[in-house]
């Protein structure tokens, strides 16, 4: 019952996304129009819409095609992401499911290698991606990974040799490893399987 259940919460809870950025983009509109004192029928002239539409918009009752937005934003002589910064702002929050998040493909995934990202931030100056990392086969080879900022592993389950740099670390449940993430690092054996970690990757945003 619970599976049935889901794609009905999940199209509820993206019609409740939908509202609210339709809510944030009117009242960013209604600002800016406001600081010019600019009425909704000038606006509305300039932009090629009826004033009906225009204050549909503002009130977040109708959701603007990007054409639409652009020609608000040339009306307002704002950018068009502008409209999207209140939205952004209320963004600061991401809610994953046990058992969801998205699946990434990263450099050298396979079967039985699965890193499931169960977050991000958009605001921020720094990038956290927080991963839920599940290993279930048996693999010679692993490949190590190389970015900018710092990187935290947290085992949750099973055994692994983790390398980093020159050295390696024998891992068991409740172990963690915090290190920067310029030198060269990953599992290199899975001791006992299933191996199930969290890893956290923090950079400035400007490394993107």
């Amino acid at each position: 019952m619970a599976a049935r259940e889901r794609p009905a919460a999940l199209s509820e809870r993206i019609r409740h996304d939908e509202a609210r950025l339709a809510e944030a983009i009117g009242q960013q509109i209604r600002h800016f129009r406001s600081e010019l004192r600019m009425t909704i029928a000038e606006v509305a002239s300039l932009a090629g819409l009826s004033s009906g539409m225009m204050s549909k918009i503002e009130r977040g009752m109708s959701s603007p095609s990007l054409a639409t937005l652009a020609a608000i934003a040339a009306a307002l002589n704002v950018p068009v992401t502008a409209f999207f910064r209140k939205y952004e702002e209320q963004r600061d929050c991401s809610y994953v499911r046990g058992g969801e998040g998205l699946v990434i493909e990263r450099v050298g995934t396979r079967a039985g290698h699965e890193y499931r990202l169960l977050g991000h931030n958009i605001r921020s100056r720094v990038n956290v991606e927080p991963y839920l990392i599940t290993l279930t086969d048996e693999s010679e080879v692993f490949p190590l990974f190389q970015h900018a900022g710092v990187e935290f592993v947290y085992l949750l389950e099973g055994r692994v040799l983790y390398r980093h740099g020159k050295k390696t670390y024998l891992l068991t449940a409740g172990d963690s490893l915090f290190f920067d993430a310029e030198a060269a690092h990953g599992p290199e054996e899975l001791v006992e399987l299933p191996v199930r970690m969290i890893a956290v990757l923090s950079k400035p945003r400007d490394e993107d």
